[in-house]
């Protein structure tokens, strides 16, 4: 073991940081895990990190949601809401406050800061790849991660180590529970990509499922730039048959929803049975009125997303959505890297995911 656990759960993590100190405290025996740490702000808008307990040989883990847009602060009497860079901020601010006295420390960021921003197009920034050499520069152990949106950034530093960890396992655990009557085989379920990006997460999937697969294609107008991006003009479709089946569009986050319900509408119109989305992180950026109109409109059955970045109360309270529960994950990620154990069977999951489906099959789930 590397010394004893050190759970630093910033403000933005702080009610899944208390989910897993409190599994940790069960599994360990111990009272608490977690260290008090304060991040306040100056009125000029400045900050700084305060840790309230020692952290001394300690083996540390910072967690922490980029993605938190709940938080404010005050600057120059007007109130701000927290941007990612806000967050990350504060994160080297944890690490600058441990002085050092750690024996290590490791990052759990939830949702991989400006991870959308990883590679050039043109003469611009690679926000990702400046993040994690400034974070290794610092003398972070070790970077765990869900789904990043391109993996390949792992590239930037490769002698620190980062884990990049599937949801995979939690997302069929959530599916397999919430619905009685699915035929897993290649005549009734199908998995789709909703573009070229997620193949990857797709193809995994529909292995260890034993199924079929689809994806739609984005042709993009590459001559305008709206919202950070190029605006998609269609989604061309790629595969089989899928009139009368099960489908599970997979993708690694929902932001305004535009592509996501799109591809849900014209895979309804193609004759699906149900459309299930998977999404890692449900940012729902643009707000849930034009799901509530499309889940009316019968384009999709049921949206699935993690509860690793913050969800607003009136989204846990919609009908179609399900939120699948990481703390859990997150809680055996730390005890398996503290023990020096390795994580395999925890970042590559797929014999637990073929058992469930086999016990599913044969309705002893």
């Amino acid at each position: 073991m590397a010394g004893e656990i050190g759970l630093i759960a910033l403000e933005s993590a702080s009610r899944i940081g208390n989910r897993v100190n409190k599994i940790l405290t069960e599994w360990r025996e111990k009272d608490n895990f977690l260290i008090p740490v304060e991040c306040p702000r100056f009125s000029s808008g400045e900050g700084k990190c305060i840790i309230r307990e020692s952290v001394r040989d300690k083996d540390v883990y910072i967690l922490l949601d980029v993605c938190n847009n709940s938080l404010t602060y005050s600057m120059c009497g007007e109130i701000n809401h927290m941007s990612p860079d806000d967050h990350y901020q504060d994160l080297k601010r944890v690490i600058a406050a441990c002085n050092g006295k750690a024996a290590r420390i490791s990052v759990i960021m939830l949702f991989l800061y400006e991870g959308r921003q990883h590679r050039k197009t043109t003469r611009e920034s690679l926000d990702c790849a400046v993040m994690l050499r400034e974070l290794e520069n610092m003398g972070v152990y070790s970077l765990i991660t869900f789904d990043a949106h391109d993996p390949r950034m792992q590239n930037v530093i490769p002698l620190m180590s980062m884990e990049n960890v599937s949801p995979a396992l939690q997302f069929t655990q959530a599916l397999l529970t919430e619905y009685e009557d699915l035929n897993i085989d290649s005549d009734h379920l199908m998995f789709i990509a909703p573009d070229e990006g997620a193949a990857g997460r797709v193809v995994f999937l529909a292995s260890v499922f034993g199924v079929n697969l689809g994806m739609f294609y984005k042709r993009r107008d590459y001559t305008h730039i709206i919202g950070g991006m190029n605006p998609v003009v269609a989604h061309d479709f790629c595969g089989g048959d899928i009139c009368g089946k099960d489908l599970i569009v997979v993708d690694d986050m929902i932001a305004s929803g535009s592509s996501i319900l799109d591809t849900s509408r014209q895979l309804k119109m193609m004759g699906a049975k149900r459309v299930f989305l998977f999404s890692t992180f449900g940012l729902f950026t643009s707000g849930l009125e034009r799901f509530d109109h499309a889940y009316k409109e019968g384009w999709f059955d049921r949206i699935f997303t993690t509860n690793l970045v913050y969800q607003k109360p009136e989204l846990l309270e919609r009908e179609w959505y399900y939120s699948v529960k990481m703390g859990r994950y997150i809680a055996a990620l730390i005890d398996t890297i503290n023990r020096g154990e390795t994580l395999q069977e925890l970042t590559k999951p797929e014999h637990r995911i073929q058992q469930m489906i086999g016990l599913y099959r044969n309705r002893k789930w």
